[in-house]
């Protein structure tokens, strides 16, 4: 009896143990939108553009059974949301198959270890054009201190470049082998100018979060007659330190914090593109409650083309070390610069003509997708698909050629990636699955001695970083989530045009400590086709 009773104490503390789930249903539609006054075609998800944010916790399961009603293929992309041991969730046709039309397929996500500010968007063909994307919030543990006071909200806003081309007409363009053209305006939740607001309270402070999802331009952030506190990038506490106006890269997300200190009235929020001419610009409202009085004045101004100034504020956004961060430890108690790297791999982006047709490249090798995910062929050794080390770890100097470039790396490696930009536009480069130490940028070339002005004590960890003109970043990243990752251009047309590939790491063990085996309900397409996911 006593054994019995054991076990079964057991089996309920097992239970208690796990950690919270939540359940979304979307079912992914066309449907009409004229954010900037004219009719195109959007994607929404239940009938929502921008679709509906998540809401989450650290640890919390997200199951999203995702129906697409579209006439096409769909994948959603979970940007930042690191999906350990599980690259087969990550959303990107190199891992998921699509979910075909009027099919459904069910996400099963985790939020393992994270905090933070986030976003999802479609990945495939040119969707992300369309809508079909919307904000990821993870909230600490009730337990874990935040090192600032619980806001008085808590916004999500989503600011990028638009076209008021449907999505399928900037597709073709690209598909003819040509560049798109300049963007038509700048969105905030969808939304043109003077369409959105944020209503507060006299003497209150409030919490931001703020993501570029546009297809290209960096952007210039700033609220008329307040300050913003950065406290948080990607995942990060840091340092808390109060900016008049901050650039945003696409790709990217922070929050701030905001504080009703000013007289009672609206005032203007201001988005401008930066680095580009002419300059967009787009307006919304900040209101005091039970004002009102209109925002009056000009704009608050902000830069345009100065690449230094933007250089010096990302340097200045660092970690928090004596914050927690998704555990109690202070997230200073990692000392990622007293760590040898086993690696350095140097990736240079390039932009040329393959068979008269515009192509990107890193490393000279532009990315053509294959006909199956890489993480299949992978999971099931189908040969043909792929093979590792179709990219090299440095520059060739070569011309631009196609193939589907997937980068071999080992499990449990500590190595250093140095983006070298010879261009003449900003680059903004993400990694799935990880969040990575960036412990470098400055301008001309990267070399061995460039490691002398590293920030080897309290670099931001993010997981998405920007290379200015002429320029290179360095990042430090511990390979220890095994799976096929996506290493790409955030310029969308870039990355549909080649300037991506796939860090494959890898390890011989099939411990589940190690990698979660294939998802029961994985879609299978491609060479893959009628295998089975698990054995009979």
């Amino acid at each position: 009896m006593p054994l019995k009773l054991a076990v079964l104490f057991l089996c309920f503390a097992i239970v208690a143990a796990e950690d919270p789930y939540r359940f979304f249903t979307w079912n992914v539609t066309y449907g009409t939108i004229w954010p900037l006054g004219v009719p195109q075609q959007g994607i929404l998800i239940n009938g929502q553009f921008p679709g509906p944010d998540i809401y989450s916790v650290t640890n919390d399961n997200i199951i999203v059974n995702v129906f697409n009603s579209l006439d096409e293929p769909f994948l959603i992309h979970w940007n930042g949301i690191q999906n350990r041991r599980n690259s087969y969730e990550d959303g990107v046709y190199g891992t998921t198959c699509p979910i075909p039309p009027g099919k459904n397929f069910t996400y099963i996500l985790q939020m393992k270890d994270q905090i933070g500010s986030f976003f999802y968007f479609p990945s495939l063909g040119f969707h992300k054009a369309a809508g079909g994307f919307g904000g990821i919030k993870i909230l600490s543990r009730p337990l874990i201190p935040v090192p600032f006071d619980n806001p008085a909200d808590d916004y999500i806003l989503l600011i990028g470049d638009w076209y008021k081309s449907n999505h399928t007409d900037l597709k073709a363009i690209l598909d003819g082998g040509n560049k798109l053209p300049f963007p038509d305006g700048i969105l905030m939740n969808g939304r043109g100018p003077n369409a959105t607001s944020f209503t507060i309270q006299q003497g209150k402070t409030y919490r931001l979060r703020l993501c570029n999802v546009g297809l290209q331009n960096s952007l210039n952030f700033r609220i008329q007659g307040h300050k913003m506190k950065v406290v948080e990038v990607e995942g990060t506490h840091t340092v808390q330190i109060s900016y008049s106006s901050l650039d945003i890269h696409v790709g990217q997300c922070m929050s701030v914090l905001i504080t009703a200190d000013q007289q009672p009235q609206d005032y203007y929020i201001v988005v401008s593109s930066r680095f580009t001419t002419p300059v967009l610009i787009t307006t919304g409202f900040l209101r005091y409650a039970n004002s009102n009085s209109p925002a009056i004045g000009p704009l608050p101004g902000g830069p345009t083309v100065e690449v230094d100034w933007s250089l010096n504020q990302a340097r200045s956004i660092r970690t928090n070390l004596t914050a927690s961060g998704p555990r109690p430890n202070p997230q200073g108690s990692y000392h990622y610069g007293m760590i040898n790297t086993t690696r350095t791999i140097r990736l240079s982006s390039s932009a040329g003509q393959v068979s008269n047709k515009q192509r990107y490249a890193i490393n000279s090798v532009s990315f053509v997708p294959a006909d199956t995910p890489l993480k299949l062929a992978d999971y099931f050794k189908i040969d043909g698909v792929f093979r590792v080390g179709s990219i090299s770890d440095a520059p060739t100097g070569g011309g631009i050629y196609l193939d589907t470039s997937v980068l071999g790396t080992d499990y449990r490696n500590f190595v250093e990636i140095v983006f070298q930009n010879d261009e003449d536009i900003v680059q903004s480069y993400h990694l799935s699955g990880y969040s990575f130490f960036v412990v470098g940028m400055d301008g001309g070339q990267w070399t061995s001695a460039s490691r002398n002005v590293y920030n080897l004590r309290d670099a931001v960890s993010r997981c998405t970083v920007q290379v200015y003109p002429k320029s290179w970043s360095a990042i430090y990243v511990a390979l220890d989530n095994v799976g096929m990752w996506n290493l790409r251009s955030e310029f969308w047309a870039r990355q549909y045009l080649g300037q991506q590939f796939y860090l494959r790491v890898y390890t011989a063990s099939t411990s589940l400590r190690d990698e979660y085996p294939i998802p029961k309900n994985a879609l299978l397409c491609g060479r893959a086709s009628g295998r089975r996911t698990r054995p009979l």
